[in-house]
């Protein structure tokens, strides 16, 4: 088959299964890498080779042996449900060897230049390789289009595969790849490890809180309720010190919105906030607000909150939909209260409830996502006073502030005034939140006042002056959200919503106790009948088929299930062996109903309360 004959079968291919990836290559693709740069050649086996600027990409011996050597080489990382990344795909070889050892996973190929591309498909027959495997294309400088593959997919880690050569040729371009892939990946740990150590809070939380769902009105009560106005986001990095001295000139030209970490620091400069966003449900976060005085501020939060926040003085406070099922069972038997981000920062939260009012243009402050001069807060923060507090000779405030530089695993990444700064992978995970948003909403106008903070796509920097030069308008956004309170008084607060509200609160409250009871006790005598095996096989099985569809349509499944440990941990456990599969099913099946009726049993004696 001659070079035309493999790009026309190629093509045709990738015509009906990747519409847009054909239109990409046929317009001749531009990224830095020009035609005569690169050269194909024969090997000694006759397979093509490719040299890019002088260099080999493979070896001229035998490609297609070195492709399979290194997919072997990699076969212990292969294990597992994860895509198959391929960073820097050449002519193939490697991503065919990989593709064929684990067919059943879908192959990523994160490619700098679609000219290389281009140049495998006019010298292989990639037939087998595009009609047999699941296969994503990630071509070029769309960062975004790696996450949303990854987004597509979110099934499992993934295994990296590393064309050497050909990621060396674009270094920087390839590790912030794989930095992607990293960060996305990171999330699951932090999930995970969240959840193990404060899932149980939340639900206490939210349990105390229920009430707050029937008495407080949503944010969506709020959306679109100041459009074209700007407004200043106030987060916690140690940037905000830049913007102290104008924070009341800046009042009076956007809509203020503040974090439970930057209220008191904004207070004591004179300013109220319109708005300040707590999200965090543990008891130290709630600490922000001792005494804080904010009277004036309107409080929007998560009905998981630590309760006393709930009893601040706060001039008015808004529910955002709860992240937890606890919460959303609720919810969605009185109203649904308008869902915000939660990309793991209350920052994060804050910037799309500031989408949600309607801004066409935020302007955030504090958000370094970085340690600039190994900076962690503002100066006075919470996290400085408490370290303060604590420190001794023998344990100065220097051991609090480089244990917590540490512990998020930092690495260097570029600022945003161009070199480096140190930051983490917790901070690198919200930076990618941001980005995607960025991306998702790019009629809204992002501004940066963190000059030495990390890099974000869709982020400029922008000089404090040009939100100063923006004409007041303080008495018009006063005046917006008087008659928007005013509005939600009469439509939220008249007595006959109040009391249609409290009738579904009951019922509410009254199905959700019923189903728990009657998910506690289905689970706790299915796990008595598994472990005992007392019935005869078949009727066993059927029986626990039986079990396990009650379970799938009970209506509070997702609320007990929320606590409910991972299976692999479960499985770790097991005794019986594997050379005995029904056995080892019924042990695994008492383990699950077990876990079933705990969690369920907890959520009960938590609801037992007020």
């Amino acid at each position: 088959m001659n070079l035309n004959s493999f790009w026309e079968t190629n093509l045709r291919i990738i015509e009906a299964q990747y519409p847009g990836l054909a239109a990409e290559l046929l317009q001749a693709p531009k990224t830095g890498l020009r035609e005569d740069e690169i050269r194909i050649e024969s090997a000694a086996t006759g397979d093509p080779v490719m040299i890019i600027r002088g260099i080999h990409i493979y070896s001229l011996r035998d490609p297609a042996r070195e492709g399979r050597r290194l997919a072997e080489t990699l076969a212990s990382s292969l294990a597992g449900e994860g895509p198959l990344i391929v960073l820097g795909f050449g002519l193939g070889y490697a991503a065919e060897a990989a593709a064929w050892t684990v067919p059943d996973r879908t192959v990523i190929v994160v490619e700098r230049h679609p000219l290389i591309l281009k140049k495998a498909l006019e010298c292989r027959d990639f037939t087998a390789f595009l009609t047999r495997y699941k296969i994503i294309f990630v071509l070029g400088n769309n960062g975004e289009a790696l996450n949303h593959a990854l987004r597509l997919l979110d099934t499992g880690k993934p295994a990296l595969i590393r064309n050497r050569a050909l990621t060396g040729l674009d270094e920087e371009w390839y590790a912030g790849a794989e930095q992607r892939i990293k960060t996305w990946y990171f999330r699951d740990d932090v999930n995970t490890a969240t959840l193990r150590r404060f899932g149980k809070r939340w639900v206490r939380n939210l349990a105390l809180n229920r009430k707050a769902i029937r008495d407080l009105p949503g944010v969506s009560h709020l959306e679109g309720c100041l459009a074209s106005i700007p407004v200043l986001l106030a987060a916690a990095g140690p940037s905000l010190d830049r913007i102290a001295p104008l924070l009341p000139e800046l009042a009076e030209r956007a809509v203020l919105v503040a974090v439970d970490t930057s209220l008191r620091f904004i207070l004591s400069h004179g300013v109220d906030p319109d708005f300040t966003v707590v999200v965090d449900p543990q008891f130290w976060n709630a600490r922000h607000l001792d005494r804080a005085g904010a009277a004036k501020t309107c409080l929007i939060t998560e009905s998981a909150v630590y309760p006393s926040v709930l009893r601040e003085p706060f001039a008015r406070t808004f529910l955002c939909s709860s992240l937890f099922p606890l919460g959303r069972f609720i919810e969605d038997r009185i109203e649904r209260k308008g869902n915000l981000g939660a990309g793991g920062s209350v920052a994060t939260t804050a910037w799309d409830f500031a989408r949600t009012l309607g801004a066409g243009s935020i302007w955030i402050a504090g958000l370094d996502l970085s340690f600039p001069n190994l900076k962690t807060h503002f100066r006075g923060a919470l996290f400085e006073t408490r370290s303060l507090s604590a420190s001794h000779r023998f344990n100065p405030i220097e051991t609090f502030s480089v244990r917590t530089l540490r512990e998020g695993q930092p690495f260097r990444a570029p600022s945003a005034a161009g070199g480096e700064v140190l930051t983490d992978k917790r901070l690198s995970l919200y930076s990618s939140w941001f980005e995607n948003q960025f991306r998702l909403y790019p009629a809204i106008q992002n501004h940066s006042l963190s000059p030495d903070g990390l890099t974000i796509p869709g982020f400029p920097v922008s000089p404090v002056e040009e939100l100063l030069a923006l004409p007041p308008r303080r008495r018009e956004i006063a005046g917006l959200l008087a008659q928007v309170y005013s509005r939600i008084d009469k439509e939220f607060n008249s007595p006959p919503e109040r009391e249609a509200r409290s009738i579904r609160y009951t019922s509410a409250c009254s199905g959700l106790l019923r189903g728990l009871e009657t998910l506690r006790t289905l689970a706790a005598e299915s796990a008595d009948m598994a472990s005992k095996a007392a019935l005869p096989r078949d009727r066993l099985l059927k029986r626990l088929g039986d079990v396990n569809r009650l379970i799938l349509e009970s209506e509070v499944k997702d609320v007990a299930g929320f606590l409910f440990p991972p299976l692999a941990e479960l499985e770790a456990d097991l005794k019986t062996p594997e050379s005995a599969p029904y056995g080892r099913y019924l042990e695994l099946s008492a383990k699950l109903y077990r876990s079933l009726a705990k969690t369920t049993e907890y959520h009960l004696n938590i609801l037992a309360g007020p």
